[in-house]
C-alpha cells in the first residue's frame, strides 16, 4: 500500500483538485487528499496525502503558512488578483516610502481581515465564489488573522515584492487590496507563490514532471511534517492497547485539555492523540499504524 505525503509543487493553472487527480492517476491509488488549498493561479507548495496518510490532513489546519507576492498598484479588483473585474482605478503615482511602511505594518500582527467574494469562504452552506458567480450579493464577515511577518523584498515601478509569513485563514489577495486601501491607491495581488505550509518547504517540492520520475519514491513519512503537534511516548505495555482504541492514564504528562499529540510506540509513529485533563489520560484519535 502506498503511503505518506507528497510536497507537491503545483504550477499555475492547475486547480488543487486537478493536483489531486493528478497523484492519483501517476500513483495509481485512489485515496489521495490535499491541504490548504491553492488559487488556480497560484503557484507552489501543496500538501498531498496518499493512501492511509490521508487520514491525518485534518491536523494540517493548524499550520502557518509562507508566501511570496506581487502587488500592483493603480487598480483594485472583485477577486483581488489581476485577473478580476476591475472596480477602481487610478493614476496617481506609486505612493512614497513612509506611506508604504504604514500600509504594511497596517497589516502586520493580528488583523480583521474581509476575505475577497471570490473566495471558497462558506456563506450558509455555499462558497462564497459560487454565489458571487450567480450574481448573489455577497457579504463575507472579518475575522482574525495573525501576520507573522509582512517584508517588502522589493519596490518596483508600479508595485511591491512581499514575503509574508502567517496564520491559517489569510488570504494574501486581501492583504495586497488592503495595503493599498491604506496607502490611498488602489492595489491587487499580481502573482502569488507559496513558498511553506507548515513542515513543506519550496525547496523540497516535488514538480509534476519530478514526480513522473520519482514514483513512490516522493512519498515521505508523514510524522515529518506534524511536528506542530508535541510528541507523546506510548509506555511499551500499552502499544498494543492504544493501537486497539484505549486510552492510557497518565498523571506526568502536562498537555492542555483536548491537545493533539504525535503518538509514538518507541521509534515507531503510531499516530495521534488527544489528551483528557478530566482523567488525565492519553486517548487515541486517529491512529496510522494498527
Amino acid at each position: 500500500m502506498k503511503d505518506g505525503f507528497i510536497n507537491f509543487l503545483k504550477p499555475p493553472g492547475m486547480t488543487s483538485h486537478d493536483a489531486v487527480s493528478y497523484v492519483r492517476r501517476i500513483l495509481n491509488v485512489k485515496r489521495v487528499g490535499h491541504a490548504g488549498t491553492l488559487d488556480p493561479g497560484a503557484s507552489g507548495v501543496l500538501p498531498v496525502a496518499v493512501g492511509k496518510a490521508a487520514r491525518l490532513i485534518e491536523y494540517l489546519d493548524e499550520v502557518s503558512k509562507s508566501y511570496r507576492a506581487e502587488l500592483l498598484f493603480g487598480i483594485e479588483t472583485d477577486s483581488g488578483d489581476d485577473l478580476g473585474e476591475v472596480v477602481e482605478s487610478s493614476d496617481a503615482l506609486m505612493p512614497d516610502d513612509e506611506t508604504i511602511q504604514k500600509a504594511v505594518l497596517s497589516q502586520t500582527g493580528a488583523i480583521d481581515q474581509v476575505p475577497p467574494v471570490y473566495s471558497a469562504v462558506k456563506i450558509n452552506g455555499r462558497r462564497a465564489c459560487d454565489l458571487a458567480r450567480r450574481n448573489f450579493s455577497v457579504e463575507i464577515p472579518s475575522r482574525q488573522v495573525t501576520i507573522h511577518r509582512l517584508e517588502v523584498l522589493e519596490k518596483r515601478e508600479k508595485g511591491l515584492l512581499l514575503d509574508i509569513d502567517c496564520s491559517k485563514g489569510t488570504y494574501i489577495r486581501s492583504i495586497c487590496r488592503d495595503i493599498g486601501r491604506a496607502a490611498g491607491v488602489p492595489a491587487t495581488m499580481a502573482f502569488l507563490l507559496r513558498t511553506r505550509v507548515g513542515e513543506f518547504h519550496l525547496a523540497d517540492s516535488v514538480s509534476p514532471e519530478e514526480l513522473e520520475q520519482l514514483g513512490e519514491e516522493a512519498l515521505q513519512a508523514p510524522e515529518a511534517y506534524l511536528l506542530h503537534l508535541e510528541r507523546y511516548d506510548v509506555p511499551s505495555h500499552r502499544i498494543a492497547a492504544m493501537k486497539n482504541g484505549l486510552p492510557n492514564h497518565d498523571t506526568k504528562v502536562k498537555f492542555s485539555d483536548g491537545q493533539r499529540i504525535r503518538l509514538y510506540g518507541g521509534e515507531e509513529f503510531l499516530g495521534i492523540g488527544k489528551y483528557n485533563a478530566d482523567n488525565a489520560s492519553v486517548y487515541p484519535d486517529k491512529m496510522y499504524r494498527v
